[in-house]
């Protein structure tokens, strides 16, 4: 629960050095007057509907970080070929790591999880999702239609019907505003590619379930701003505003992002590197990561 300090953001009085990324009131997806309310409830609610960190060790006997790695670079293709909109990804991956976290499951049946997921996030998200069948063609149909329709009911009964779910993606278009007002020297669209491209290689390390999504929204920011101008410092005072955080808040994670970025070309995980190596996304996935992050960065 946030306490009086960090919730109150919102003060109109902004210092000189603090960027205002609330003035657009004329566009209405913004909701410039309600941001900073909605924000501070998303901050607030983050910690409901997180999955368990230590599943694989104490639920999971039959799979690994490593399959789950596996499945989830899978359906970065799929959702990617159907043209999902981010946040059905996202949803996905938080659905298949609340129900492992309490439902023990074999290599056989991740896939089937994985496609039942990501069928129930499109739903909720999307304005279009494709049937059962073509779901089942996607597995090369080594699942009937009866036990994809069979493991949704069970998914759903064990999320008690609870789908909306705080993510990374929830939080990162707000952090990427605070980061472009504060900072005019970089290209936009380069810095938000970026930063959402460090923010999905998180989807595949188990490990990083223990990290706030604000967290991780934050941390991908701080290094999507380094990689871009390494001679600068990544974090200043509107990020801090905005994000709630302070740079050595950050570090842990960081290198954790860090390692992502900087391992993936040999990860033999190649999904997400290949869709932001494309120009839509401005080949971001190609850009130069330095191999370490200076230590007077994050403090």
């Amino acid at each position: 629960m946030l306490n009086e300090t960090t919730a109150i953001v919102c003060n109109r009085e902004l210092l000189v050095d603090i960027a205002d990324i609330d003035n657009s009131f004329m566009d209405p997806q913004l909701c410039a007057t309600f941001a900073c309310d909605i924000y501070n409830h998303l901050r607030a609610s983050e910690v409901k509907k997180r999955p368990s960190t230590d599943y694989m060790e104490k639920i999971q006997k039959k799979i690994n970080p490593s399959m789950r790695a596996l499945l989830i670079d899978w359906l970065v293709e799929v959702a990617e070929g159907y043209s999902f909109v981010p946040e059905t990804l996202y949803l996905a991956v938080n659905y298949i790591d609340r129900y492992l976290s309490g439902n023990p499951i074999d290599g056989e049946r991740l896939m089937l999880l994985g496609i039942v997921c990501l069928m129930l996030a499109s739903k909720y998200e999307d304005m279009w999702t494709p049937s059962v069948e073509t779901f089942c063609d996607l597995a090369d149909n080594i699942y009937l239609e009866e036990e994809v329709l069979e493991m949704e009911s069970s998914v759903l009964s064990y999320l008690k019907y609870e789908m909306t779910a705080v993510t990374t993606k929830s939080f990162l278009s707000r952090f990427v505003r605070a980061a472009r007002g504060a900072n005019h020297e970089l290209p936009s669209l380069h810095l938000e590619c970026l930063a959402k491209y460090l923010a999905e290689l998180s989807l595949l390390d188990y490990s990083m379930l223990c990290y706030a999504p604000s967290l991780i929204a934050a941390s991908a920011i701080f290094l999507a701003n380094y990689i871009m101008l390494p001679s600068k410092k990544p974090w200043n005072a509107t990020l801090k505003h905005y994000t709630l955080y302070h740079p050595s808040d950050l570090p842990d994670c960081v290198k954790d992002l860090h390692r992502l970025c900087y391992d993936n070309p040999s990860s033999g995980l190649p999904a997400i590197r290949e869709k932001y190596s494309e120009h839509e996304y401005k080949c971001v996935a190609e850009k130069h990561c330095p191999a370490t992050i200076p230590t007077e960065y994050q403090a």
